[in-house]
């Protein structure tokens, strides 16, 4: 497993992102994006440090109309096409198994668009949630053997909203009507957190990220 130098878990978020682009062709770096507030950040960062990097999303089909727009925003505002990635759709089955669905419509996409990458960048954020709360900001993915990204680590939502505002970022509307995290139509409720993604259910995670 390839070393990851200690000091790196210190930089700040935009150097992160330049030391991934320092030594990646941007053909082989890329930035998962949920069109969440954290990919609206991380979107600006990446397109200022390598404009020629990829930006891909998981494109499940059911996302909610407020997420598809803000998708041709921020292609729009960066003058990118963003990649979508999809996977078999079985109906019903996000009532039935979950699981299954999640595995069918993102963890499986999800590997096809890593297994072209040798980097990606996600949002991920210690304080989003108990899984979450120990992610560096550099690691060693073993699972798809590539390295991953997480340069918002320890940021806060604070921080995120900041940066957003200070720099006049197009953003998912949904975030103004209390949706903390945003995924598909069937499986998310306003809440704060994660607490919104499969409510009344045992689950957290889609499994992209454990």
């Amino acid at each position: 497993m390839p070393a990851v130098e200690p000091a790196i878990q210190e930089l700040g978020a935009a150097e992160v992102i330049a030391w991934a682009a320092e030594r990646h062709a941007p053909e082989r770096l890329g930035l998962a994006c949920s069109f969440q507030k954290e990919e609206a950040v991380l979107v600006d960062l990446l397109m200022k440090a390598q404009p020629e990097a990829r930006v891909f999303s998981l494109d499940t089909g059911v996302l909610f109309d407020e997420t598809y727009a803000t998708w041709r925003a921020v292609e729009d505002r960066y003058g990118i096409t963003i990649e979508a990635f999809r996977g078999e759709w079985v109906d019903g089955l996000w009532a039935t198994a979950p699981d299954q669905c999640c595995a069918m419509r993102k963890v499986e996409p999800l590997g096809r668009a890593l297994g072209t990458l040798d980097c990606w960048i996600t949002g991920l954020r210690r304080e989003q949630s108990p899984t979450r709360a120990h992610a560096p900001k550099v690691e060693w993915d073993a699972k798809n053997g590539l390295w991953k990204l997480n340069p918002l680590a320890d940021w806060t939502e604070r921080d995120v909203w900041r940066y957003i505002a200070e720099h006049d970022l197009p953003y998912n509307p949904l975030h103004d009507r209390d949706y903390a995290s945003i995924g598909c139509t069937h499986c998310t409720l306003p809440g704060n957190g994660r607490e919104g993604r499969w409510a009344g259910r045992d689950k957290t995670e889609c499994g992209l990220h454990v």
